[in-house]
């Protein structure tokens, strides 16, 4: 190769390499939309091929109905449960009378136990700045939230028209040999499928179970706190114990004893356990069977690259790298 052929070479690597970061950094904010429409596009691609080459329907025809299909099945749920939350969110009731007593009972305790004054105009300052941060990031999480919504669905109806000619320039373009090509796109493929089915199950489960708790126990805003739970279920190491331990918490030092340590008892040895349970006895397809230093790592590194569907491609991200890992140690060093 010439100097002027390696010349063109490197420098259209730089230009790629560079518009390619470029590019990324101005489409993280559209990210979650964009794997959204990933995630559903390995979901919904057997129906389109069977639509399109077995049923012979054209494809503009066949992705407005996945689409369809897509937006009730998956988005209208999901925006459901965003605005049930929110409407939840404004209708609670607060005793402010008793809720401040509390609050004083558990400064006054900590006072005398350690000598840290809780309720400080140092503290209470700190606090009172950092609200309204919280009410910016809610109004800007929900805004993001349906600017997601409106990419994913733009995003995903021209992955499914262009769905075969998108693999193949993919399968092209990945510096593997065909078997471990294979390979790859099938770890993805598996991967993707098991969480997208696995982590939203999960947390249906884990949340019930908890609301049930949260009413058997008398837990104020029980469908509030159940529906927290859900969410919380993603959140690696302390997942549901987010929720239902400053719950208990609360319920105790406002004097509900009895019913605090029940529901920490009921927390503690079913809700935090039922997804082991759940593993074991599901199919291996259908549930996330990768490591759980894998899963916990990649959730983390996920939701702080890709927001909520970190979850899904953090793992994802963690695994493909140590499939390359492998393949580089097959084919190089042995």
């Amino acid at each position: 190769m010439s100097v002027k052929e390696q010349y063109r070479k490197y420098s259209l690597i730089t230009i790629i390499l560079g518009l390619g970061l470029l590019l990324f950094l101005k489409m993280t904010p559209f990210m979650g939309g964009i794997l959204g429409a990933c995630t559903i596009y390995i979901m919904v691609r057997d129906q389109m091929l069977y639509l399109t080459q077995k049923k012979k329907i054209r494809k503009s025809v066949t992705a407005i109905i996945l689409l369809i299909e897509a937006i009730l099945c998956f988005l209208v749920p999901l925006s459901l449960a965003v605005w049930l939350l929110i409407s939840k969110l404004q209708t609670v009731n607060v005793d402010t009378a008793t809720f401040v007593d509390t609050i004083t009972n558990l400064a006054d305790w900590i006072r005398r136990k350690t000598e840290y004054d809780l309720l400080s105009k140092e503290n209470i300052s700190s606090i009172a700045s950092i609200l309204p941060g919280i009410g910016q990031f809610l109004m800007g999480g929900i805004s993001s939230f349906a600017v997601n919504l409106f990419v994913l669905v733009f995003v995903l109806y021209f992955m499914l028209i262009g769905g075969t000619k998108m693999e193949q320039y993919i399968y092209e373009l990945l510096p593997f040999s065909d078997s471990n090509k294979k390979h790859v796109m099938n770890e993805i493929n598996m991967i993707v499928r098991a969480n997208a089915i696995g982590i939203p199950l999960l947390a249906i489960i884990q949340g019930a179970i908890a609301t049930l708790g949260y009413y058997l126990f008398d837990a104020p805003s029980a469908l509030l706190f159940g529906f927290l739970t859900c969410f919380a279920t993603v959140i690696p190491i302390v997942g549901t114990t987010l929720v239902w331990f400053p719950l208990a918490a609360y319920m105790a030092i406002s004097g509900d004893w009895p019913h605090a340590i029940g529901l920490l008892l009921y927390c503690g040895l079913i809700v935090t356990n039922i997804d082991n349970l759940i593993r074991f006895y599901s199919p291996k397809k259908k549930m996330a069977d990768t490591h759980p230093l894998i899963t916990i790592f990649g959730v983390v590194i996920g939701l702080s690259l890709f927001g909520f569907m970190g979850v899904i491609f953090g793992p994802l991200l963690i695994s493909i790298f140590i499939l390359c890992v492998n393949i580089f140690k097959e084919q190089y060093l042995k």
